[in-house]
């Protein structure tokens, strides 16, 4: 048997309630848009490599090549940087950035600790990950400063990875590895909240443009779908059902990714792969 793997980017469409397909249908997940709505960074499937276009497809640059696999890119502020993650073989997971327009990407710490998850704050100067200390065998938020590359942990942190920064600078959401809690950190008052929802099992996290509601998947659990919770009184919303969806898993972690686009579309890697049975006959010589 032999497969053909491949995604095909689609998006929700609320009114017909139907999936159609995003950016021509690219085989592609892992998507990223700067806040001017010009450009966008994804992640090609399945060889896992970055690229940058504009949203109709021109001035279309690929920035990273194999053996190299990249994930979860996101735009600075200022749309002048990308900060990905990426790996080859063999190496852990380690934090990248370059430039919107391309060309080589910094490694920003050169040790074995793996990183993931990087965000931007609202003024684009410090960047959070979650890290995985090795002796410990415990995720942290590191906060990074770019201009310095000086490193603290987050207050209460312990525990906890795949943050992620709202736009207004004022939250960072993240995931208790332990229990499969979501927590909520407030920066204005440094303290964390643990929303009571029904839910253990958390996949990918996002922000709406406006800072009002985290969206998120349940794709590994037993009610499939897609959520958002209104980041000021946790109410919790189930926006799409996604029991009968067939998302493409890509090789970063065991789920599908999930998102959201310009005006908070919902976001998908449609399942395209194709099977196929083959047979060959061996020649005498």
């Amino acid at each position: 048997m032999g497969e053909q793997r491949r995604a095909e980017l689609v998006r929700y469409d609320a009114t017909s309630r139907a999936f159609v397909p995003f950016l021509g249908g690219i085989s592609a997940g892992e998507t990223d848009f700067s806040r001017d709505g010009q450009w966008v960074t994804y992640v090609s499937y399945p060889d896992d490599t970055l690229w940058r276009s504009k949203l109709d497809g021109s001035s279309r640059i690929q920035i990273t090549y194999p053996p190299m696999r990249a994930a979860l890119p996101h735009w600075s502020p200022d749309g002048k940087q990308i900060a990905f993650v990426a790996t080859v073989p063999g190496k852990s997971w380690k934090m990248f950035v370059v430039s919107g327009d391309g060309g080589n990407a910094q490694q920003l710490f050169r040790d074995e600790l793996q990183e993931v998850d990087p965000t931007w704050s609202a003024d684009g100067k410090t960047l959070a990950s979650g890290r995985l200390e090795p002796t410990k065998n415990e995720w942290t938020i590191t906060m990074i400063d770019m201009p310095t590359r000086a490193v603290r942990t987050l207050n209460g942190s312990q525990g906890m990875f795949a943050p992620r920064w709202s736009p207004d600078g004022r939250y960072i959401v993240a995931i208790s590895y332990g229990n499969g809690k979501l927590r909520l950190y407030d920066v204005r008052s440094d303290k964390w909240t643990t929303p009571d929802l029904p839910i253990t099992t958390f996949g990918y996290l996002a922000w709406s443009k406006d800072s009002t509601y985290v969206y998120f998947d349940t794709v590994l659990s037993n009610d499939p779908g897609f959520f958002r919770l209104r980041a000021k009184d946790l109410k919790l919303e189930k926006v799409i059902d996604l029991t009968k969806t067939k998302l493409f898993i890509g090789q970063f972690g065991p789920a599908p990714w999930t998102g959201i686009g310009p005006g908070d579309i919902p976001l998908f890697p449609r399942d395209i792969s194709t099977q196929e049975i083959y047979s060959f006959e061996l020649q005498k010589r």
